[in-house]
C-alpha cells in the first residue's frame, strides 16, 4: 500500500510504502477504540451504579425503621389504652361492691326477705348448651368484662330505686297512721263513749280519750298533717287541731302551751303542745279526738296498733 504525503515546504511530496502487516493493524486499532472507549465509560460509571443500588437499599431500610417506630408506638398507644380500662375496670368493680353492700342492708332493715331483692348473687341465666367443634374457647378481653360489670351496675341500681319508691311508701303509709302515742307518761283516765261526766254527773257521750299526766308533758302528733287550728277553742280550752289524709282530723285540748301554728306542717310523733287544765277540765290532763269524715271514732283503736 502506498501513502503519499505533501509536505508544505516547496510543494515537495514523499511516498510511504506500507505492508499489509501494518494496514491490518492500523484497521483493527481503529476498530477497537469504540470497545475501549465503551469499557472506559463503563468503568467511569460504575461507582453511580453502586451509589443508585445504595440509595435503593437506604430506602428500604429507611422504610422498614419507620414501619418499626410506627409498630412500637401502637403498641404504646394499646399498652395504655389497656392500662386505662384496667383501672376503669377497678373502678366499676369497687362501685359494684358499695351497691351491693347498701342494698343488702336497705333490704334488711326494710324486712324483704322473699327474694325479690338480692343483692348477693347475679340473676339466674342458663339455656341448653350448643356446641360447634369449629368453635374455640376464648378468654374475654377487658372490653367485655367492664360492659358486664356495667350491666351489673346497672341492674343494682335499678333494684336501688325500686327499693327506694317502695320505702317512701312504707315511709307514706306509716306516717299516714295515727298511731303514735300522745304523751309518753301517764294513763288513760276516761275512755270512749257514754260515761258520767265528771262535773254534772250526768250520763254524756264522751268523744275522746282523756290522758292524765303532770302540767307541761309535752302532747305528741299521732301522726303527719297540717296545723288547721292552733289557739283558745270555749270549752276544749287551748287546742290544737290536725288535717290528715284520708278525711282524717285530731284535736288535741286543754293544752297549757301550744308549740305550732295554723298552717304549719307536722310529723308523727312531733310535739305541738304541753299537757295543761283549760278549757272545762277537773285537772291537767290531754284530750285526744280522731274524726274519720267529720265522725268521732275511737282513739284507742289506732293508739293500740302501735
Amino acid at each position: 500500500m502506498n501513502i503519499i504525503i505533501l509536505t508544505g515546504r516547496h510543494g515537495a511530496a514523499r511516498a510511504l510504502t506500507l505492508s499489509p502487516p501494518w494496514v491490518i493493524g492500523t484497521v483493527l486499532t481503529v476498530l477497537a477504540l469504540p470497545i475501549i472507549a465503551a469499557l472506559l465509560t463503563w468503568k467511569v460509571m460504575a461507582p453511580t451504579t453502586e451509589v443508585v443500588v445504595s440509595a435503593q437499599d437506604y430506602d428500604r431500610v429507611w422504610q422498614r425503621t419507620l414501619d418499626e417506630m410506627a409498630s412500637h408506638s401502637a403498641s404504646d398507644e394499646s399498652q395504655s389504652q389497656l392500662e386505662r380500662m384496667t383501672q376503669q375496670l377497678a373502678r366499676l368493680q369497687t362501685r359494684l361492691t358499695r351497691l351491693d353492700a347498701l342494698g343488702e342492708r336497705l333490704t334488711e332493715m326494710a324486712e324483704l326477705s322473699d327474694g325479690e331483692f338480692d343483692f348477693n348473687s347475679d340473676p339466674g341465666m342458663g339455656g341448653p348448651e350448643l356446641r360447634k367443634e369449629s368453635l374455640r374457647y376464648e378468654t374475654p378481653d377487658v372490653q367485655t368484662v367492664i360492659d358486664q360489670l356495667a350491666e351489673r351496675i346497672d341492674n343494682r341500681t335499678q333494684q336501688l330505686k325500686l327499693l327506694e319508691e317502695l320505702m317512701l311508701n312504707r315511709q307514706t303509709d306509716a306516717n299516714a297512721l295515727l298511731d303514735f302515742k300522745p304523751v309518753q307518761v301517764g294513763h288513760i283516765s276516761s275512755g270512749f263513749g257514754r260515761r258520767v261526766d265528771p262535773i254534772t254527773g250526768r250520763m254524756a257521750l264522751h268523744t275522746g280519750l282523756d290522758f292524765a299526766a303532770p302540767r307541761g308533758t309535752p302532747i305528741y302528733a299521732v301522726g303527719a298533717g297540717v296545723v288547721t287550728f292552733s289557739g283558745r277553742n270555749g270549752a276544749y280550752g287551748n287546742m290544737v287541731e290536725i288535717t290528715h289524709g284520708g278525711g282524717y282530723k285530731t284535736r288535741y285540748a286543754h293544752a297549757h302551751t301550744l308549740g305550732v301554728k295554723k298552717g304549719d306542717l307536722v310529723q308523727k310523733g312531733q310535739q305541738i303542745a304541753t299537757v295543761g287544765s283549760t278549757g272545762r277540765s277537773t285537772g291537767p290532763h290531754l284530750h285526744l279526738e280522731i274524726y274519720r269524715n267529720g265522725m268521732a271514732v275511737n282513739p284507742a283503736r289506732y293508739i293500740a296498733l302501735k
